[in-house]
């Protein structure tokens, strides 16, 4: 800090001390004598005006008499002045009255004179050569286009290793041996084998793949180089490349080291699939990253690690053997991965002796690692917004409820009374349907108050991690998104908007259960539809339908059949139920949200409407 302060005040005075003698050196004081001619100078001792001259070399000096200021001319060269005087007719009586000195000749002057005009261009080229020097040294990279912008860490202080990563076992394995051959190359060179020169890392956003390969680094007690794939292209055509290959050759002089790219996808598309044909500024720096991983030997030991969450777009000629030799899956963790990243994100921070960190764990499928962070990190905050010291299981839940809901609760959202009971009626449908069908995610909670932008939300938790989902699953999926809307239809005899989420998810997973999942009896197991996507272009501006018209019309009216066969189903089984929608409607607008028991006890009868804290009478319209 004090360093960059000292580099700074140079600078800043620098500017000043040119600045100022710019100023003086044009707008500064004139005092150089007035020039006259050697006739001007006769005439002048003939009047007798002047007391004294002074000669150096051929510069004259003439002083007037009763005058301090001199006046300046210049003499013959070769001729002492007194002869020139008397040939221009001054008398010789008018030139005993003058002093005249001889002085030795001095370039003193001229060379001061010459510091002085050239102070000001001397400042300006050494605050110029400054800033390059600067520059160069990597401290400001505003004239260094094409230096690599990679950060480097060292790796004799590690700050993350393996205890660090939690959640991904078989993933650490796969790396342990990239840490090993880091720190005994030897043992694998002389079985001639050869290590992976890529190792590229998969996974959903938020699955610690960054943290993984930093956590490689660590272990491994290498230099760690970090760039994204974003910082390669510029605005200047070959910028791009040339990064590429400053970054491998920084590399290369800190051998043994890590190279990891974030997001390498930003780089590293199909090639040929741009708008801007062969000579894409991306394409040119795919091509250099693929000629410096040819360019490894088996001395190297440079390993590059990339991240992506879009496998499915990378060039193939990244993914051949030779570069990217080696595809490391961070997942979702399970259940015991979330409990093990729980315990690493609430070490240190004060927990209540009542939380249960099992139960978390539980309650949270389909959490990533960044999920629970945030998870444990809004826990905390809750709890200090309350005052406490610790941080209960109350706030844990809540931190759930936040993340799974869409966000806090917003109790200041003002809704009229009919426009709370058809929100009241919307929940129930959906929860009563996903206690009845049991295909679906079993019921946690429900609730009318305001989140995000619904006017309620019914949460539906799995009881455990589930990677092969049924066709029955699907289907009651679309039952219970269903029940809202109907619940509206049988209550009020009208329908809102508010079934708007619920349409749109219900008809995506109707339209996948046919097109992807071969789940329909009438199309068969086929795939429709091309699932390709162009990597620039986007998914809508590229869909492609490689079917007739035809089974255009199939395909449409299979989707309307599941959806319609669910709804008639729904209907039944709200009509069935009609006197228990109406209890759970009456308990939500006393209670605004109940959770899975109170939901039980109220359908299973065992909670009337008596028992309920201010009940409130409803008549449906």
């Amino acid at each position: 800090m004090s360093g960059n302060w000292t580099r700074n005040a140079f600078v800043y005075l620098l500017i000043l001390v040119a600045a100022a003698a710019l100023f003086l050196n044009v707008y500064g004081p004139n005092e150089r004598p007035q020039n006259i001619s050697l006739s001007d100078v006769s005439r002048q001792i003939e009047r007798g005006e002047v007391s004294r001259i002074d000669v150096r070399g051929e510069r004259l000096q003439i002083y007037a008499s009763g005058s301090e200021q001199p006046l300046a001319s210049r003499k013959e060269e070769g001729v002492a002045l007194t002869r020139t005087l008397q040939g221009m007719g001054v008398s010789e009586e008018r030139l005993a009255q003058v002093k005249i000195n001889v002085q030795p000749p001095s370039n003193s002057g001229n060379w001061f004179a010459l510091v002085i005009n050239l102070l000001p261009l001397i400042l300006i080229a050494g605050l110029f050569l400054f800033l390059f020097r600067q520059s160069q040294s990597g401290n400001n990279q505003a004239l260094s286009f094409g230096k690599s912008k990679a950060r480097m860490f060292v790796g004799d202080r590690p700050t993350v290793t393996f205890s660090d990563v939690a959640g991904a076992d078989e993933a650490k394995q796969e790396l342990e041996e990239i840490v090993e051959f880091l720190k005994e190359p030897q043992k694998f060179v002389a079985l001639g084998a050869r290590i992976p020169k890529g190792v590229l890392l998969v996974g959903p956003p938020g699955t610690g793949k960054t943290l993984m390969a930093k956590a490689v680094s660590g272990e491994a007690g290498v230099p760690f180089f970090s760039i994204s794939g974003s910082e390669f292209v510029e605005m200047f055509v070959g910028v791009g490349a040339s990064r590429v290959r400053d970054l491998f050759e920084q590399a290369k002089r800190n051998s043994p080291c890590i190279v990891f790219i974030d997001e390498i996808d930003a780089v590293g598309r199909y090639r040929g699939t741009g708008l801007g044909g062969s000579h894409d500024e991306r394409e040119q720096t795919l091509n250099q990253i693929l000629v410096e991983m040819d360019g490894f030997g088996t001395d190297t030991n440079v390993i590059l690690v990339a991240a992506t969450n879009r496998p499915d777009i990378l060039d193939p000629a990244l993914l051949r053997p030779g570069r990217f030799d080696r595809r490391v899956t961070m997942d979702r963790p399970d259940l015991q991965g979330r409990r093990a990243i729980l315990d690493v994100h609430v070490k240190g921070k004060p927990l209540d002796p009542n939380v249960n960190m099992d139960l978390i764990a539980r309650q949270t499928p389909g959490f990533v690692g960044a999920d629970l962070e945030n998870l444990v990190n809004e826990a905390a905050i809750l709890a200090a917004r309350r005052n406490r010291r610790t941080i209960a299981m109350t706030e844990m839940q809540e931190s759930i409820e936040r993340i799974a809901m869409g966000g806090p609760e917003r109790r200041s959202r003002l809704i009229t009374d009919r426009e709370r009971r058809v929100v009241a009626y919307h929940e129930s449908g959906h929860a009563i349907i996903a206690h009845v069908v049991k295909g679906a995610d079993p019921l946690r909670k429900v609730s009318i108050i305001p989140r995000g932008m619904s006017g309620g939300v019914t949460l539906t938790v799995p009881e455990r991690d589930r990677y092969l989902l049924p066709r029955s699953y699907f289907v009651d999926r679309i039952a219970v998104g269903l029940g809202g809307r109907v619940a509206e239809e049988l209550v009020f005899g009208d329908i809102s908007n508010g079934a708007s989420d619920d349409i749109q998810t219900i008809t995506r997973m109707a339209r996948a259960m046919v097109t992807k999942y071969g789940m329909s009896e009438s199309m068969g197991p086929l795939q429709i539809g091309s699932q390709e996507e162009n990597p620039f272009l986007g998914r809508e501006l590229t869909e492609q339908r490689d079917y007739s018209e035809e089974v255009a019309e199939a395909l449409d009216s299979e989707i309307q059949r599941i959806v319609i066969e669910q709804h008639d189903r729904v209907r039944n089984i709200l009509r069935i139920h009609r006197l228990r929608l109406d209890a759970v409607a009456e308990a939500l607008l006393a209670r605004e949200t109940l959770e899975e028991e109170e939901f039980v006890d109220i359908f299973e009868g065992n909670i009337g409407t008596d028992d309920l804290p201010n009940p409130l009478a409803l008549q449906p319209a």
